[in-house]
């Protein structure tokens, strides 16, 4: 057996941590095992325990990557347009999208992670942190709360609801909502 090189032993964890992430947001993080993960990068679940502590040190490592990557996403929106006003207008139309509900692998890891979360109090500060800087983003205070509510509620009532009219319904309405709240 050859050994890893510490590059491709951080390169092997980077990959590990965007699967779980993906995964843990299709699926639910109580819904994947760690040889799941493992498996969907081509690993052995043996190599897991030499890069993490754990199933619940993976959660929050791949929590906290999808938040920083969703901070990045909305710094290149305000990158993009003319003004933050103009992003956040981009924001609502593509996270109260069909697509964002139907691909929750990819999509807001505050929803992705929202159930998860919830279950296990002990855990939560990653999950607020990266709320907490999501709404920021939105607009200060509130406000900023009040509009990640709205849209983070409302891709979670369409996901449930989806393949039925009222599924549509929501999203379009939410859109609407939305797009005054951060005024």
């Amino acid at each position: 057996m050859s050994r890893v090189s510490q590059a491709e032993a951080q390169a092997n964890r980077k990959r590990v941590v965007e699967a779980a992430s993906r995964l843990f947001r299709e699926k639910g993080v109580p819904n994947v095992s760690v040889a799941d993960v493992m498996q969907s990068v081509g690993l052995t679940q043996g190599g897991f325990y030499k890069q993490f502590a754990s199933k619940s040190a993976l959660v929050d490592e791949a929590a906290a990557k999808a938040f920083a990557d969703m901070l990045d996403q909305l710094t290149a929106m305000d990158d993009d347009h003319a003004d933050h006003d103009a992003a956040w207008s981009v924001l609502i139309e593509t996270y109260l999208s069909p697509e964002a509900r139907d691909k929750p692998d990819t999509s807001c890891p505050a929803a992705g992670f929202a159930g998860d979360f919830a279950r296990e109090p002990e855990r939560r500060d990653v999950y607020a942190a990266g709320v907490r800087d999501m709404a920021g983003w939105i607009a200060p205070g509130d406000t900023g709360l009040a509009a990640l509510s709205t849209l983070v509620g409302a891709l979670l009532l369409a996901r449930a609801t989806a393949g039925s009219p009222l599924s549509e319904d929501i999203l379009r309405a939410a859109r609407k909502a939305a797009s005054r709240l951060a005024d």
